[in-house]
């Protein structure tokens, strides 16, 4: 957990896939910079696959790393940029999907208020209530 002067943060980086279902989830510190402490969660991207990511995550290491892969990268350009990047205003638009399943994750009360002060519990409850927005999805 980070410390800030609002009292402790924690920000949760999500990979979903195109149904908008949990990959992979990751805490960090609230002060952390979003880019440098989830950039070890794109190592599940595959040959042939799009990122699809905020401005926070805009670097080129990340792109290189990404290229490395076979993946390509779509994030919104920082404006101060020099070099800008390849960028697809018609693909992001599927990022919102990002956005519902932390919409369905607010939606359990423990998380969206953070009852558990231990990191260790408070994932495990993220998680937990991953799974059940994966069960919701799957008995349709």
């Amino acid at each position: 957990m980070g410390r800030s002067r609002g009292g402790l943060t924690t920000k949760i980086h999500a990979l979903v896939d195109a149904n908008g279902l949990p990959i992979q989830l990751k805490l960090t510190e609230g002060q952390a910079h979003d880019g440098r402490s989830a950039a070890d969660m794109f190592e599940a991207m595959g040959r042939g696959q799009i990122l699809l990511a905020d401005r926070a995550y805009d670097s080129d290491g990340l792109r290189n790393q990404l290229a490395e892969k076979g993946a390509w990268a779509n994030i919104k350009p920082m404006p101060n940029r020099v070099n800008v990047p390849a960028f697809s205003a018609f693909l992001y638009k599927y990022r919102n999907l990002v956005e519902r399943f932390f919409n369905k994750l607010k939606h359990f009360r423990a998380i969206a208020t953070r009852f558990e002060k231990h990191d260790q519990n408070y994932m495990a409850l993220v998680k937990l209530a991953s799974a059940k927005i994966w069960m919701r999805f799957m008995s349709r």
